[in-house]
Order: C-alpha cells, then structure tokens, then sequence
C-alpha cells in the first residue's frame, strides 16, 4: 500500500485517491460543503488554511494545509521510488 504525506504526520492511500484539486472554485466548495453535511469530510488542516481537497473513492473528502502540487508530486515521487527498488 502506497501511502501519501498530506502534512502534519497525516496520510492518505494513494491507490483510493480520485483527484487532488484547490479548493477555490464553486463546484469543490460544493463538494467540501455536501460532504460535511453526510459527515464524510476529513480536516487534515490543523487550522491551519485549506490549500488542497483531496476526492477519496470511498466518498470521503479530505481537506489539507499543503498546495496540491506539493501533495501531487509526494504521490508521484513515492510511486517512483517504491518502483525502483
């Protein structure tokens, strides 16, 4: 199992990750809004401000205080490294 770093010691699977996206447009907003009211919403942030959202398929959305670039190329690298060993 391939594990993601999202910040402050938190990990998500990379293989039920569906898409790592900002959290300024309308449509995620929507989403980070239906997922609280199911009870679905992870908050990974620490207080700290939402820089990513994270879509999981289970359903769950799970919001983190590192930019989603970061969080794309920690998936990204960690499939590399673990492929090359």
């Amino acid at each position: 199992m391939q594990l993601i770093n999202i910040g402050f010691g938190n990990m998500v699977s990379s293989a039920r990750v569906v898409a790592i996206v900002a959290p300024d447009s309308a449509p995620i907003k929507r989403i980070i809004q239906d997922a609280r009211e199911s009870g679905a919403l992870i908050d990974a942030t620490y207080g700290r401000k939402t820089r990513a959202v994270i879509v999981m398929d289970s359903g769950h959305v799970v919001l983190c205080a590192v930019a989603p670039e970061t969080v794309g190329t920690r998936a990204a690298g960690e499939g590399v490294e673990d492929d090359e060993k």
